[in-house]
C-alpha cells in the first residue's frame, strides 16, 4: 500500500461530489436490481478455478483409469485441460483464478491433473510440452514437496489431498501422504473438537476418504492400528454417506468433493453411491467453458449483502423488495440439526442448495437482510420474520466461543487457523445481536473485548475469510478493519487506532487495498478478453475498487455512529444541506441558496498528530471519487480476488464490487447530511 503524504486539506466541496454520487448510485442501483433472479434473489457469479478444475478432472480421470469411462467423462477430462492450458502465468505456474498469482498448491493440482488425464486419454490430452517444463520450472523455484508443506505449516486440511492427489497420478510416493485418523469420525460429532483432528471441521470428509485412501494404498502401520482402522471403514463410510447432500457435492464444494470421490475411485469403489453422486455433482456444475468455480454460489450471502447495500441509500424506496424474496431468504434458514457439523437449527449457509452448512459470517448477513427487509414487508409477515431473527441470534449465541469471539462452522475448534474465531466474523455477529432490547449485552461485551485484544499494533484487524494477494503473508487488513469499524463493537480507543490505520493506508490515487497485481492483470484482461476491450485503466493503478467501497462504507459508518452517540457534538461532521429538495434542484441544474452555501464545518479531534476531522473528510472524499471514476471506466464490473475459501484458496465473485460500491456511495450520501436518521442500516 503507498500511503498518501499529501496533508488534508481543510475544506472540500462535497456538495458537487454528492451529486455525482447521486447519479452514480441511481445508475448502480439499477444494474444491482437488474442482476436478481428467480424469486427476486440474487446468485452472483464465482469465478472459474484452475485449482478446482483441475481437482476435478482428476477425479473424473482416476475414475476412467479403474472403471471404463463414459463419452460424456472423457469430453469433461479434454474440456477442463484445454481450460487449464489457456490458465498458465508467466512464470510457469497456476493460480486459483485467471486473475490470481501463482501458487504451489495449484501448481501441483495442475500438474497431477495433467498426468491423469495423459493417462487415461494420451498425451494429446494434456499440458503442451513446453507448458509442462515451464510448471516444473516453477515448482522447483517454490521449493517444491518443502515449500508446499510450508505454505500450510501444521494444518494437514490441504497439504494431504494435495499429496493424495499427486500419488494416485503416480508422481509421489504413498509414503509422502501423512496418514489420517479417519476412525476418528466414528465418534459422535460433539466429540470431534476434543479428538484433535489434524484437519479443520469442514473437511471430515475428505479425513475419511483420504485416510482411507491411505490406508489401503500407502506403507502398512503397526498391526493393532491397521487392524482398527480396517474394523472401522464401514462405519465412516456410512458417516461419509450420511453428510453427503442431496446435490452430491460436499459443501457445494468441487475440491472437497472432488478429493473424495479420487480417493473412492483410487481404491476400487468408483461405484460406490458416495462415489456416484460426487461425479453426477461435478457432471451438473461445470461452466460451459469446461472450468469449475471453487463452490456452487454464494446466493444466500450476496442477497444478505444486497439488500443491506440497497438499503444503504438515503433515498432508497424498497421497489426492490417482493414477498417471493422475503420467502426465499426465510426459506434459506436451516431448520433442523445439519448433518455436516451436527450444527442446531437457526443458521443460515452461504447458498439455498443442499450442500450449504450454517456458519458464523452468512447468519449474521441473513439477520441483518430480514431487519431491512421488515421495514417494507407487509404486517402479517412481521412475526415470522421475528421468529427466524431471534432463532437465528440463539444460534449465534451457541456458537460463540470462550474467548468472546465467533468462529465460522463450530464452537470450540481452535487448533486450526480456519476454525478459530476470526474479527470479521465476530464484528459481523455483534451487529446482527445488536439493537434487540439489550438482552444480548452480556456476549456483545466479551465480543467486544475479543475485538480489542485483536487488534494489531498498526491499528488493524485481520481477517479470516478475506486476503489480499500482493501483502507478504497474503492477509487483508483494510477488509478486517472495515469490518469491525462498520459494527462500532470495539472501544472508543481502538476504533480510533483503527480509523488512523486506515487514514494512513490510503494509497495515492484515492483507493485503498489492491497493490501491483491490479493494473498488471487488468492490462492482459483488457488485451485478452473481448468483453473488456472498453476497459479504461487510470496511469498508476493500485486500488481495487471492493477494498476502496469497504473503507468508504466504513469511515462513514464511523461518523454515523459518532451522531449515534452524540448528535450535537457531531451533527455538523463532514455536513452539507442535502435535503430532499436541495438534491432534486442539483439534479435539475437549479442551484438552491442552501446548496451554495454548505460547507465542511470544522472540529478539531486531534489523533495521532492527525486533525482527525480534516483527514476523514478528505480521505472519503478521496475514496468516493475512485469509485466515481472507477465506474465510469467500468472497472467496477470486473472483480478482484479478494475472497478466501476453505484452506486459503482464492476466489472472486463478480457481484462483489457493484454491491460494495452501492452501500458505500448510500452511507457517503448519509454522512454528509444535516439530517441524521438514528435508524441508518447499521
Amino acid at each position: 500500500m503507498t500511503p498518501r503524504t499529501d496533508p488534508p486539506e481543510k475544506t472540500r466541496d462535497i456538495v458537487e461530489i454528492r451529486v455525482r454520487a447521486r447519479e452514480t448510485l441511481d445508475q448502480l442501483r439499477t444494474e444491482l436490481i437488474s442482476q436478481r433472479g428467480e424469486d427476486d434473489h440474487w446468485t452472483g457469479q464465482l469465478s472459474a478455478s484452475a485449482l478446482s478444475t483441475a481437482t476435478a478432472v482428476s477425479a473424473i480421470a482416476a475414475v476412467m483409469r479403474h472403471q471404463s469411462g463414459e463419452d460424456w467423462m472423457r469430453e469433461l477430462v479434454r474440456r477442463g485441460m484445454q481450460y487449464l492450458c489457456g490458465e498458465q502465468n508467466q512464470d510457469g505456474g497456476f493460480g486459483d483464478t485467471d486473475r490470481s498469482h501463482s501458487n504451489i498448491a495449484t501448481s501441483y493440482l495442475v500438474l497431477a491433473a495433467d498426468s491423469l488425464a495423459r493417462q487415461v486419454l494420451g498425451d494429446s490430452a494434456g499440458l503442451h510440452a513446453d507448458q509442462r517444463d515451464d510448471l516444473q520450472r516453477y515448482l522447483r523455484d517454490a521449493g517444491e514437496i518443502a515449500g508446499l508443506k510450508a505454505r500450510y505449516g501444521k494444518d494437514k486440511t490441504f497439504v494431504v489431498p494435495i499429496l493424495t492427489n499427486m500419488a494416485i497420478a503416480g508422481l509421489v510416493d504413498w509414503k509422502l501422504v501423512s496418514a489420517l485418523p479417519f476412525e476418528a469420525a466414528v465418534f459422535p460429532q460433539s466429540w470431534y473438537r476434543f479428538l484433535r483432528m489434524p484437519v479443520v471441521s469442514y473437511a471430515i470428509p475428505a479425513l475419511v476418504a483420504i485416510g482411507q485412501a491411505r490406508h489401503f494404498l500407502g506403507p502398512r502401520s503397526w498391526f493393532p492400528i491397521r487392524a482398527m482402522r480396517s474394523a472401522s471403514v464401514s462405519r465412516t463410510m456410512a458417516v461419509l454417506e450420511r453428510m453427503q447432500p442431496e446435490s452430491g457435492g460436499y459443501l457445494e464444494a468441487t475440491p472437497l468433493t472432488s478429493f473424495v470421490l479420487m480417493s473412492l475411485a483410487a481404491t476400487g469403489r468408483g461405484d460406490h453411491p458416495v462415489a456416484l453422486n460426487a461425479l453426477r455433482f461435478l457432471q451438473d456444475s461445470v461452466a460451459e467453458d469446461g472450468s469449475w468455480p471453487i463452490d456452487t454460489n454464494l446466493a444466500t450471502w450476496v442477497t444478505s449483502l444486497s439488500v443491506h447495500a440497497l438499503a444503504c441509500d438515503p433515498l432508497d424506496d424498497g421497489s426492490w423488495f417482493s414477498q417471493s424474496l422475503l420467502r426465499w431468504h426465510l426459506d434459506c434458514q436451516h431448520r433442523v440439526r445439519h448433518p455436516f457439523t451436527g450444527a442446531s437449527p437457526g443458521g443460515w449457509g452461504w447458498t439455498d442448495l443442499s450442500g450449504a452448512v450454517p456458519d458464523g459470517d452468512d447468519t449474521p448477513g441473513a439477520i441483518l437482510a430480514l431487519r431491512v427487509m421488515k421495514r417494507w414487508s407487509d404486517t402479517s409477515h412481521h412475526a415470522q420474520i421475528d421468529s427466524a431473527i431471534a432463532m437465528g441470534s440463539r444460534w449465534l449465541l451457541q456458537l460463540q466461543n470462550g474467548d468472546g469471539g465467533w468462529p465460522t462452522f463450530c464452537r470450540g475448534w481452535g487448533k486450526l487457523p480456519f476454525d478459530r474465531s476470526s474479527t470479521d466474523l465476530t464484528a459481523h455477529a455483534i451487529r446482527a445481536l445488536s439493537d434487540q432490547n439489550h438482552q444480548f449485552d452480556g456476549p456483545i461485551r466479551k465480543g467486544q473485548r475479543y475485538l480489542d485484544r485483536m487488534q494489531q499494533p498498526d491499528g488493524a484487524w485481520l481477517p479470516l475469510w478475506f486476503g489480499n494477494q500482493d501483502q507478504s503473508d497474503e492477509i487483508n487488513p483494510v477488509y478486517g478493519t472495515a469490518k469491525v469499524l462498520l459494527s462500532g463493537a470495539a472501544s472508543p480507543e481502538k476504533l480510533h487506532l483503527g480509523v488512523k490505520f486506515l487514514l494512513e493506508t490510503q494509497n495515492g490515487d484515492g483507493g485503498w487495498g489492491g497493490g501491483v497485481s491490479v493494473s498488471e492483470k487488468l492490462r492482459v484482461l483488457l488485451k485478452e478478453r473481448p468483453e473488456f476491450s472498453e476497459l479504461q485503466i487510470p496511469d498508476h493503478l493500485t486500488s481495487s475498487v471492493e477494498e476502496t467501497a469497504l473503507a468508504v462504507d466504513a469511515l462513514c459508518s464511523v461518523v454515523l455512529h459518532r451522531r449515534d452517540a452524540s448528535e450535537h457534538a457531531f451533527v455538523g461532521q463532514m455536513a452539507v444541506d442535502c435535503d430532499s429538495r436541495a438534491v432534486q434542484a442539483s439534479r435539475s441544474g437549479v442551484t438552491s441558496p442552501e446548496v451554495e452555501s454548505a460547507a465542511v464545518l470544522q472540529q478539531h479531534r486531534q489523533l495521532g498528530g492527525y486533525d482527525e476531522t480534516d483527514s476523514l473528510t478528505a480521505a472519503i472524499i478521496g475514496g468516493v471519487e475512485f469509485l466515481l471514476q472507477s465506474v465510469r471506466d467500468g472497472r467496477h464490473r470486473i472483480a478482484w480476488p479478494i475472497g478466501f475459501y476453505f484452506a486459503k484458496l482464492w476466489y472472486h465473485e463478480k457481484s462483489y464490487p457493484l454491491i460494495f460500491t452501492v452501500a458505500a456511495l448510500g452511507k457517503f450520501l448519509r454522512a454528509t447530511t444535516d439530517e441524521h436518521d438514528p435508524q441508518w442500516p447499521r
